[in-house]
């Protein structure tokens, strides 16, 4: 006698005639887990049991290839409303299937145009990243029109503050740049790059707090800092493809394009992320504002910088990549010890 389990339902028990039948019917499969009466709590295969038995079956067929198939209905081939539009609108793995799968082949019409090329291509991949972050980091109070406009806002205020008025450029620390040694490369994409970049990544959540309409937890802030990191590595990316990519050569110019579409948007948006862990804690316990605020754009400002400052050592600058993400999951772990603290 045989135990028929499948799916965490028992069947059964059934002798050896019973068996071979609802095999032959193609009821019970061979690889469906049972427990033979003779070895009580043990679990087998249906095809283990019917080798230590010495039992030979023969599945039954429905017919010839298209005779089954008639059988089965030419729905099997073609569904009647597999095309009816409302039922397409309606079903959103489609849409997203469709979106991720079929954007790229859009993407091909803008190809004569250089900066809308790059630009869609980026935009693409932070679509799908989005995705992802939306997926690990999404609470109830995250909505996907606040997160377009974070993203938008933060492409916005890159252009204005960096192409259109130079605006950024008036930062002091800038002008460590042309210094080749250790600190001034330290001063300079700390204080200079980093302090620069994180705080326009930040401007969009403080926006975003300032108009809540009620108190936004950590990992929702989390969330939309890392939508205003991927906006920025979208622009930042765009423009290093139409300057400093183009004088590299072909393989350089390959790997670095790949770059900034896919991983350093991503850090950015880690930064980014950091700073809204901290954004939001500053916003919740207003006694504490200055010191977290403060924090927002310090911890990711050093951490951007020092990445920046090794970006050529590729052993040291995965270290650095690591760190960011290992950072921010921490913080997200130990959301409620701080909340203690806070109170």
């Amino acid at each position: 006698m045989i135990t028929i389990i499948r799916n965490g339902k028992s069947y059964g028990p059934y002798d050896d005639i019973t068996l071979t039948q609802y095999l032959e019917d193609g009821k019970v499969l061979k690889c469906d887990k049972a427990i033979d009466a003779e070895i009580s709590n043990t679990t087998i295969t249906v095809k283990d049991y019917l080798k230590k038995k010495d039992i030979k079956i023969k599945i039954k067929s429905a017919g010839p290839i298209l005779e089954q198939i008639k059988n089965i209905g030419r729905d099997i081939i073609l569904p009647r409303d597999f095309l009816k539009k409302e039922i397409l609108m309606s079903d959103k793995r489609f849409l997203l299937l469709a979106a991720i799968g079929l954007i790229p082949s859009v993407i091909g019409f803008f190809i004569s145009h250089k900066w809308l090329t790059f630009y869609f291509v980026s935009l693409y991949f932070s679509v799908i990243w989005s995705i992802f972050f939306y997926n690990f980091f999404k609470t109830s109070q995250v909505t996907w029109k606040n997160a377009t406009t974070i993203f938008f806002m933060t492409q916005i205020i890159v252009f204005l503050l960096w192409d259109v008025t130079g605006f950024i450029r008036l930062n002091p620390f800038y002008s460590f740049e042309k210094d080749g040694g250790l600190i001034s490369r330290l001063i300079f994409f700390i204080l200079g790059v980093g302090l620069s970049e994180e705080l326009i990544k930040a401007i969009p959540l403080f926006f975003l707090i300032a108009r809540a309409k009620e108190p936004l937890i950590p990992r929702t802030l989390v969330f939309y800092g890392l939508i205003s990191g991927l906006a920025f590595g979208v622009e930042e990316g765009v423009q290093y493809q139409l300057s400093v990519n183009e004088n590299l050569d072909y393989q350089y110019s390959f790997f670095a394009n790949i770059a900034r579409l896919t991983y350093l948007p991503f850090i950015h948006a880690v930064f980014s992320g950091i700073a809204g862990y901290y954004i939001a804690f500053g916003n919740l316990y207003p006694k504490y504002k200055k010191s977290l605020y403060a924090l927002a754009i310090i911890i990711p400002m050093t951490l951007h910088g020092l990445y920046d400052v090794f970006s050529q050592n590729n052993l040291i600058a995965i270290i650095f990549l690591i760190i960011p993400v290992a950072l921010l999951m921490a913080y997200l772990r130990r959301t409620s010890d701080l909340k203690s603290k806070l109170k």
